[in-house]
């Protein structure tokens, strides 16, 4: 092995010996050197043979051929193309094993390595296409094995000299195979040279120790150089903000120097030539980057324009030293060599010399040369891209150069690793230089240099975006977005961008990267809103107005890829968000990793492919060691987000509001808080945003406003002139804004200017004052007007001499020096003033006339974009900012709440227009991808709106079927489509949805031909019953209408054609994915089933209510999706069928009677299966689901609707009686309803099935015990069949015998109520069935209620005793409402409506069943008073109170009667304290019925309050009021001046009774209204209001309140048969007296001294409670009747009272009295008085009586004596004889009648009066027994 390379290399040398050029005489030399160098290699070989010592061998084998490079060397030199191929590939040979090497010293130059001459000499073989294709093909084949050799290294300016041959190989070779290979290595070699870099950056990563030293030689080299201090540049020092973790690499790795300045000339003579000088090579890259300069100086800043002028002036020097080339064809190629070196040269401006881009150099450090020779050969390709193209042939050198470069620089980017991704130097010199040069080539109007230059942008986005946010937004803003707005760029362009545009869209990440750091960022544009603002431009199809005419086959394609640009986006926006979807039916587990994959057809797998991976929820894996992008944090927090973009849009509103009114901005700004307050914030804000409209912004700096002055000084304050010439500030200062047009603003403008420059320019300036720099700024304003107006014509411009003369005197009254305005003269003559570089604010979107005039628009649109665009990147190449990369899922809801009106737009006219079905497969993908993230997002409007579209393009819910098309069809399956993916998402876009079902169903039956009869043929008007409403035709009835309706339209081809596109409809797919819509419905959310049924019974109505053809199809399907979700639990069934349940009540009445039997019978088997699930207790599922037959059975007219209800309920009973628990409620309901019916039929059939129900299976109506009992006794109160009604009672009766036999049914029921074990049978069984009892009394008929009374008390007596003492509270709480029914009308307007027959009723009510209930309760009370008293007594008594007080005068006899028997019945078992309360109860009733408003009523008085009714204090307060019956009107009233017979001391006689139902005595206000007598007309007459009507009815049941309260004393007290017959006795004993002889008065007196000596012995006495009163209470009456005397003796002495009340109609035609009052009341007195006087148990109280009989013997007898009527003293006749004969009468041992005779004129006025007989008589006996006991009148 040892011998190989001696081998080799003796074969090597004697082939270049051996070839026939070499013999001759100018290749001497090297013969000589061949012939040398084979003997050595000979003689070296024989050494290591006969030694067989390996040491020499091993020298020659480890790079022992460095020796021999001479001859190869000088072999290469020679002009003989086989010497040279022969010698390459000799080289190539002995690089490729390692056997030549390169690293020894080069021995003609020891600072050198012998690999650079080694890459010298062979490049050198290359003189241009002259050059052999076999030595091209070799020279190619040698640079490679150097570049690939891994013992080769190829370093630095030797590495860029093998690239650049290469270059020049493809460039200039006529041979296309060379060219390729050569193209091929350029590949090969770069990728070799950067996978070196990122192995050296992972070693140094993975092992940060020292890097391995260079070779001896090489370092030996660098030392050497390091003496020479002019040529080697000096180690950069370590950068402050190195990243973390560079600071211990740079500690050990060797520092890598950039090229001297040396090597960079001599790089430049090799790109030259030959023969060039250093002066050549400098001059040529000078002129080079001083013509960028003069290029760039209109946009330049001040200190670039100050450049201008220096380089200008280097520029004329080096004109002189031009030297052009010595051919044409080698121009070009030194001119592609030079464009290769010259880009070596870094630099941070395009405008910098060669001076100072070596000092920037110098800043430069690499951690080892692998990272040097990247960075370089990187630079020289960016540099090279940027050369300027003469000529538009794409196979010029120039342009090829330019594509290759751009091509080698893709290959870069796409194969780049890490370190190269995230290197600060790779960084930078992409912002420098890389995107530099697309800012030029991106504008390139050569197709393959735009294409490549797009690739490039692409990389860039995919894998460097972190760290070129600013530069990506020129790109897209300046560049790409601006090509496809522009009206005059090519097809080709357009599409070209509109092909890397649908790759971006593909990008997940991207794409919402893009709108957070863009959209979201303040200071940058909104490149997402734009992107899709230009891109729905193109894909709504616009007319395309491009250069070359565009076909109609490029505009559709175009469209088309603009909808799949949209369609991408939301793809991508699906996908991003995918996390939230969740399929209908998957669990939640499941919906976050598998639910999607197989929605929106697989979008991952049907968007185009791209090289852009989406990373949705995780952040990039580019940013390694640190890099520009920050933190996800805060900047990608959705909420902050949502603050910035606020924030931006507000920003929006002020920069569009300052175009029109700046002051208007600036104040919306500052009151948003985006602007500072101060005039310095404004002015800065002025400068640093370029978005603001410069005309604008000089408007406002010359308004006269102070704060407007304030910011015009404070902004030209913030403006630095030092140093700078006048005309370059002049022209910085006028760049940031435009003049405005009047005079004085621009003179405030430049005053400012010229002291601002004189400030910074105190010394060694010209101008003698301020005034000088003003009116020279003035002069040069107006200078460059004139020069560069066009309306001004050539002749007549301002000349040089001109604006002399213009500017004399200026400075102090001196002049400027000529030369000088010469100077400002050619400046502004050569170039205009402009305003600052920035961004494109609008392109010509006008198209140009012609094709021409339209390519030379484009071309100054180009030119304009790559002008702004590299003056952009160079701006921004320095500025750091860092780039967020999204993760939060939240981010597409903003984003698509932006572009949803854009994509909605496209998407629709696209789809309109478009019959290719690519085009609407695409639009339809996109119309789900659209609904798909509205719907997870929840955004209703934007749903809604995509649905409806969608639907719309279905032509269903119009019916357009005679357009329909076969897009039409694949809508309609899309939107099916929709249904089943996003069906827990759509809400109430199901209705839209649902809708397009219906209508396709009547699509089907059209594509089918089916043709059907009607349901029914009936006209609306036949009737089959009480809701008949017309009849109802199937569905496909009314296909066949539409279908008829079609042929009277078109001919039967179109017909035809109509019928087979409908025949798709009808296909089976579409047949089952309209099934799988319903069937599954099982699947949704609990929220989404509840939208879908909602929807669907929605557009069921809409069906059923079309009045020309109703439908029943989704009625159907809602029977469907009962019965499939049924099974959901009960939670989520329950708010299913709320709305079911809704819907059913409505249809349920529908007036179309199929339409409601169809409804009802599909109900009743539902309720069936449902009722087959049972129900467990206090549960109410049951009576939720059945309730719609309640509704409908209380709200139908249609009988025979009533009839289907009917026996839907007596089948789910028969069937499920047993399952029934809650539903029990609505059965009963239903034949509740039944039961007032009036058809028999019906009734009887409900009746059937409820006395079955309560017979069979009583305990099943435990739980719903009141409503069964309601149920009954609806039943009983049906007043058009009182045989059931009786029936009904009878089936009450037998509940109440069951709750007697069977209570521990009722203790046993679970009820949800607060009610304990023992009342449970109360409140649920005996409370209600005495309730629907006293309901049944108060409505029914009167045998009806008789029988219900009976029924109810019978109960009571029957079955009390288990009675608790608190259920009779609330037993009689029930009783005493049935006094709820005396109520009567009150109002004029209410009488009117009341019939007699409801009068009469009421009067009927009230003689048969009030008092026969009163009567009911006392003896239930009186049954079982030892239990009820306790804790009933009050509450009984204050009953008694409440009836007393009403206004109706029957209520309140009978509470009076009532009380009256329940004291007589029960007073004997009163103890001292019950009768207290009694003597109470009568008091309050005394008290509370007196009418006092009756005195104090005037006839102006219209203020007297209403006597207000007091609530009862047992049952809730109830009206009064009750009509009787009309008496004859000559019947007297007890308060009118009637004759008839006297009343005997004021007690009521036989007729009585009947008086208090006498209308004529004014019972109710309601029955005096009725009555219509005169006093009615008078009271009319009179113009008595309503309100003093109500009074007066009030007032006269009072009065007859009053005296049948002291009848009911009287009975109390004497019983009413005791007080009659003392009545009677003392009458006829009066008469007889005067017909007769008179008794003796002793005789007399004793016989009434037995009578009343002792109460105890009395006979009358015996049914009386008076004896169980004590003095106390008796003497409360005697005060009582006495206080009731005085007001009516004072009422009846008011004769003008009297009269008043008369003529206002009070109490009818008589003048009103109280006669009746005032006598009864005092003879009950009397009488108490005298039985007190004479009975021993009172003898305690026997003087207070004494001295009240006096002092009512004077009131009465002096009253009487005044009376004038003969009527009034008749009533009082009965008195006179009780006083008179008790008087005579009273025991003499302890009466003195002497105390009569001290008042003798009360006597003798009566005696003079003349008296009738019976009177006189008792007198005469008085006056006898007085003369008797010897008493004399004085």
């Amino acid at each position: 092995m040892a011998a190989a390379p001696s081998v080799f290399l003796v074969r090597a040398l004697e082939k270049i010996l051996n070839d026939k050029d070499t013999k001759k005489s100018q290749h001497a030399q090297l013969k000589k050197v061949c012939v040398k160098a084979l003997d050595d290699v000979k003689k070296k070989a024989q050494q290591e043979s006969d030694q067989k010592d390996g040491a020499q061998g091993r020298s020659i084998t480890a790079g022992g051929a460095d020796a021999y490079f001479e001859p190869f060397q000088l072999a290469c030199q020679s002009k003989s193309p086989r010497i040279i191929s022969t010698a390459l590939d000799c080289l190539q040979k002995l690089i490729a094993p390692g056997h030549l090497t390169g690293s020894s010293k080069d021995p003609d130059n020891p600072s050198k390595l012998l690999v650079d001459r080694m890459v010298t000499t062979v490049c050198d073989c290359f003189q241009g296409p002259s050059t052999d294709e076999g030595v091209q093909l070799q020279i190619i084949k040698a640079v490679l094995t150097m570049v690939s050799a891994p013992t080769c290294e190829v370093h630095e300016a030797s590495l860029l000299q093998v690239v650049r041959t290469c270059f020049s190989i493809y460039l200039a070779s006529k041979n296309q195979i060379n060219q390729t290979t050569a193209k091929a290595t350029l590949t090969q070699m770069l990728s070799i040279i950067f996978q070196r870099m990122e192995q050296h950056g992972e070693k140094l990563k993975v092992a940060p120790a020292p890097s391995p030293a260079l070779p001896a030689v090489r370092a030996a080299s660098a030392a050497a150089g390091e003496s020479d201090a002019a040529s080697v540049a000096e180690t950069a020092s370590h950068a402050s903000d190195a990243e973390e973790g560079d600071e211990a690499i740079a500690a050990t790795a060797a520092a890598m120097e950039l090229p001297t300045e040396e090597d960079l000339v001599n790089e430049l003579v090799v790109a030259v030539g030959d023969d060039a000088t250093p002066e050549q090579v400098v001059r040529e890259l000078v002129t080079e980057v001083v013509n960028k300069a003069i290029q760039e100086v209109e946009a330049e800043a001040l200190v670039e324009s100050v450049k201008e002028g220096l380089e200008q002036k280097a520029n004329r020097e080096d004109d002189a030293a031009v030297v052009n080339g010595d051919a044409k064809l080698e121009s070009v190629v030194t001119s592609s060599r030079a464009s290769i070196s010259s880009l070596n040269v870094l630099s941070d401006g395009e405008g910098m010399d060669v001076t100072d881009s070596l000092k920037m150099n110098k800043k430069l450090k690499f951690q080892h040369i692998a990272q040097k020779d990247a960075f370089l050969v990187f630079r020289s390709l960016c540099k090279l891209s940027m050369k300027g193209v003469e000529s538009s042939d794409p196979k010029s050198p120039e342009l090829c150069s330019i594509v290759l470069s751009l091509e080698l620089l893709l290959g870069i980017l796409q194969n780049s690793g890490p370190v190269f991704r995230t290197n600060d130097l790779f960084i930078r010199a992409i912002k420098q230089y890389l995107c530099v040069a697309l800012s030029k080539n991106g504008v390139s109007n050569v197709s393959q240099v735009f294409e490549v230059s797009l690739s490039i942008f692409l990389t860039l986005l995919q894998s460097f975006k972190y760290h070129l946010k600013m530069q990506i937004e020129v790109f897209f803003k300046e560049i790409f977005l601006s090509i496809l707005q522009s009206a005059s760029s090519s097809y080709h362009h357009k599409w070209l961008v509109m092909q890397a545009l649908t790759r971006i869209c593909g990008d997940a990440q991207c794409i919402v990267d893009i709108y957070l750091n863009y959209d979201c960022d303040l200071s940058l544009a909104n490149i997402f809103e734009r992107l899709v603002r230009d891109i729905a431009h193109i894909a709504q199809g616009h007319k395309a107005i491009a250069l070359g005419n565009p076909t109609p086959a490029q505009e559709k394609a175009l469209q088309l890829k603009g909808i799949e640009c949209f369609v991408s986006i939301l793809r991508c926006m699906v996908e991003w968000s995918r996390e939230l979807y969740v399929h209908p039916g998957a669990s939640q587990t499941a919906a976050t990793s598998e639910s999607h994959r197989g929605s929106i057809d697989n979008i991952r797998e049907a968007s185009t492919p791209s090289p852009f991976h989406p990373r949705p929820s995780t952040s990039t894996n580019d940013l390694q060691d640190g890099s520009a992008a920050t933190d996800s944090g805060n900047m990608d927090n959705p909420e902050m987000v949502e603050v910035r973009k606020k924030r931006k849009d507000l920003m929006e509103q002020g920069l569009q509001k300052f175009s029109q009114s700046p002051k208007k901005a600036v104040k919306f700004l500052q009151d948003q808080g985006l602007l500072g307050q101060e005039a310095s914030e404004v002015a800065k804000f002025f400068l640093s945003d370029d978005r603001l409209d410069m005309a604008a912004i000089g408007e406002y700096l010359g308004e006269t406003n102070k704060f407007c002055i304030e910011v015009m000084y404070s902004y030209v304050d913030q403006l630095d002139f030092a140093g700078v010439e006048f005309v370059p500030a002049l022209r910085h200062f006028l760049s940031g804004f435009r003049l405005p047009g009047e005079s004085q603003k621009i003179d405030r403008l430049m005053e400012k200017f010229a002291a601002r420059y004189c400030e910074n320019n105190q010394s060694g300036q010209i101008f003698a004052s301020a005034d000088a720099a003003y009116v020279l700024a003035y002069s040069v304003i107006i200078l460059a007007t004139d020069l560069h107006s066009t309306k001004i014509k050539r002749e007549k411009k301002m000349t040089k001499e001109e604006y002399i003369k213009m500017n004399r005197g200026i400075n102090d009254q001196k002049d400027l020096p000529r030369e000088y305005l010469e100077g400002v003269y050619d400046e502004i003559a050569r170039q205009e003033i402009t305003l600052r570089a920035g961004g494109n604010k609008g392109l010509r979107l006008q198209a140009a006339s012609n094709e021409k005039a339209r390519r030379q628009q484009y071309s100054v649109e180009m030119h304009d974009m790559e002008k702004a665009a590299k003056a952009l990147m160079e701006d921004r190449s320095h500025i750091q900012t860092s780039f967020t990369s999204a993760t939060h899922i939240e981010h597409v809801r903003p984003m698509f709440k932006m572009a949803w009106t854009p994509f909605l737009a496209a998407l629709s006219l696209s789809l309109r227009d478009a019959d290719d079905m690519e085009m609407v497969t695409l639009c339809l993908d996109g119309f789900r991808c659209a609904i798909r993230i509205a719907s997870i997002f929840n955004m209703q409007l934007e749903r809604n709106a995509f649905v409806q579209s969608l639907a719309k393009f279905t032509l269903l819910t119009n019916m357009g079927l005679s357009e329909m098309k076969p897009k039409n069809i694949e809508t309609i399956k899309t939107l099916i489509a929709v249904a089943h993916s996003e069906g827990n998402y759509l809400q109430e876009s199901w209705h839209e949805i649902l809708n397009v079902v219906s209508q396709l169903e009547l699509a089907q039956l059209i594509g089918t031909g089916v043709k059907t009869q009607y349901i029914s043929s009936g006209a609306a008007d036949d009737g089959g019953g009480a809701g008949g409403g017309g009849s109802i035709r199937d569905s496909t009835a009314a296909a066949n209408e539409l279908l008829e309706g079609a042929r009277g339209k078109m001919d039967q081809k179109t017909l035809a054609t109509i019928q087979e596109s409908m025949g798709e409809t009808s296909s089976q797919s579409v047949v089952v994915a309209v099934d799988r819509i319903f069937t599954s419905s099982s699947l949704l959310d609990g929220d989404a089933i509840v939208d879908f049924v909602k929807a669907l019974c929605a557009v069921s109505v809409a069906e059923l209510e079309n009045k020309a053809t109703p439908r029943m199809f989704c009625l159907t399907k809602i029977v469907e999706i009962s019965y499939y979700n049924m099974g959901r639990i009960r939670l989520e069934w329950s708010r299913i069928w709320a709305v079911l349940g809704e819907y059913f009540n409505r249809v349920g009445c529908n007036a179309n009677d199929e339409i409601a039997f169809f409804a009802i019978d599909s109900l009743r088997q539902l309720s069936i299966k449902f009722l087959e699930k049972g129900e467990l207790a206090n549960f109410r599922f049951q009576k939720d689901f059945l309730k719609p037959f309640e509704y409908v059975m209380r709200r139908t007219t249609s009988l025979n609707i009533r009839d289907m209800i009917v026996s839907c309920t007596e089948q789910m009973v028969s069937k499920q009686v047993h399952n029934i628990k809650s539903g029990w409620v609505n059965i009963f309901a239903v034949f509740n309803k039944a039961a007032s019916d009036r058809d028999a039929r019906l009734l009887e059939k409900a009746f059937i099935r409820t006395s079955m129900i309560f017979e069979q299976h009583f305990a099943a109506t435990i739980d719903t015990f009141q409503d069964a009992i309601k149920c009954l006794s609806e039943f009983a109160c049906n007043p058009s069949f009182p045989d059931t009604s009786m029936e009904a009672i009878r089936l009450i009766d037998l509940c109440g015998r069951q709750l007697a036999e069977k209570p521990e049914l009722f203790r046993e029921l679970a009820t949800d109520e607060a009610v304990n074990v023992e009342d449970r049978i109360w409140v649920k069984g005996w409370l209600p069935v005495l309730v629907e009892l006293s309901y049944v009394v108060s409505r029914c008929k009167l045998d009806v209620r008789t029988r219900a009374l009976t029924v109810m008390f019978n109960i009571m007596k029957s079955f009390g005793h288990q009675f608790a003492i608190h259920w009779w509270r609330d037993l009689f709480t029930i009783l005493f409402r049935i006094f709820d029914n005396t109520e009567l009308p009150e109002s004029q307007e209410e009488v009117f409506h009341v019939t007699h027959q409801e009068l009469m009723a009421k009067s009927e009510w009230m003689t048969t069943t009030c008092p026969h209930a009163l009567m009911a309760i006392i003896d239930v009370f009186t049954q079982y008073f030892e239990k009820l008293a306790p804790v009933l007594l009050d509450d009984l008594f204050a009953q008694f109170r409440w009836c007393a007080q009403q206004d109706n005068k029957d209520l309140a006899a009978a509470g009076l009667d009532c009380l009256e028997s329940f004291v007589l019945s029960n007073g004997g078992q009163f103890d001292e304290a019950t009768w207290d309360k009694a003597v109470e109860c009568i008091e309050k009733i005394f008290v509370d019925t007196l009418p006092h408003k009756l005195l104090a009523w005037a006839p102006s008085s219209k203020s007297v309050d209403d006597v207000r009714v007091p609530p009862s204090p047992i049952a809730v307060p109830r009206k009064a009021g009750l009509e009787g019956k009309s008496v004859p009107k000559t019947e007297a009233s007890p308060m009118t001046d009637s004759p008839g017979t006297p009343r005997l001391a004021g007690v009521a006689k036989e007729g009585d009774k009947s008086e208090k139902a006498s209308p004529a005595s004014g019972g109710t206000p309601a029955m005096a209204r009725v009555a219509g007598t005169e006093g009615n007309v008078r009271q009319k007459e009179a113009g008595v209001d309503e309100t003093q009507r109500r009074l007066f009815g009030q007032l006269t049941v009072r009065c007859q309140v009053q005296r049948a309260l002291i009848r009911t004393v009287d009975h109390i007290l004497f019983s009413a048969v005791s007080s009659k017959e003392e009545d009677s006795r003392l009458y006829h004993a009066a008469v007889t007296e005067v017909q007769h002889a008179q008794p003796s008065p002793s005789t007399n007196v004793h016989e009434q001294h037995s009578q009343h000596s002792d109460l105890q012995r009395s006979p009358s006495s015996t049914t009386a409670m008076l004896p169980l009163l004590n003095s106390r209470q008796l003497l409360l009456f005697v005060n009582l009747l006495l206080n009731s005397h005085e007001f009516a003796k004072s009422f009846n002495q008011n004769e003008e009272l009297r009269t008043l009340l008369w003529k206002a109609g009070f109490m009818g035609r008589l003048k009103p009295n109280m006669w009746s009052q005032e006598v009864a009341s005092v003879a009950c007195a009397l009488r108490l008085l005298f039985l007190l006087y004479n009975s021993s148990r009172f003898s305690d109280q026997w003087e207070e009586v004494e001295r009240q009989l006096l002092s009512v013997w004077r009131q009465a007898v002096a009253y009487y004596c005044t009376l004038a009527a003969e009527k009034h003293r008749r009533e009082w006749m009965g008195v006179l004889l009780l006083l008179f004969d008790h008087l005579s009468n009273l025991n003499a041992e302890r009466f003195n009648l002497h105390l009569l005779s001290e008042d003798s004129s009360v006597l003798f006025d009566i005696v003079l009066l003349d008296l009738e007989p019976e009177i006189r008589c008792t007198v005469r006996n008085l006056l006898k027994a007085m003369h008797l006991r010897g008493c004399s009148l004085r």
